[in-house]
């Protein structure tokens, strides 16, 4: 199949201007709300001895951020925010149960390692 000028991109195209130019304005959106959290997250750890704050809440604050933007990176561009419930469930569930499992092993290891290194010395 060739491309006949006096049809162009007609099998490419599947919406109007107008809605080519909203879904545009969202990528942009989303450019600049990622650029902006990024922004943040770079300027934390370039400035957060001269702000005065703790390594603990800068660490908790890139988790944080992070998280924010591996949401809205997966919902945006992924589609996910446009997915039925029961799909959202399915992806989503799996990755929270292995964060808390990671959780309570780092937890609990960390507590028992402690408990070792008293025990020994």
């Amino acid at each position: 199949m060739s491309h006949s000028e006096d049809k162009p991109y007609e099998y490419a195209v599947h919406h109007s201007a107008e809605e080519g130019k909203k879904a545009r304005k969202r990528i942009w959106l989303i450019f600049w709300v990622l650029l902006a959290i990024t922004t943040v997250e770079v300027m934390l750890g370039i400035f957060w001895k001269d702000l005065g704050v703790g390594w603990a809440f800068v660490k908790m604050t890139f988790i944080i951020l992070t998280i924010v933007k591996a949401f809205y990176i997966v919902s945006e561009y992924m589609h996910l925010k446009h997915e039925n419930t029961w799909l959202k469930n399915t992806l989503i569930v799996p990755y929270v149960l292995l964060a808390l499992y990671l959780l309570y092993h780092i937890f609990t290891e960390g507590v028992y390692s402690e408990m070792m290194e008293n025990w020994l010395y």
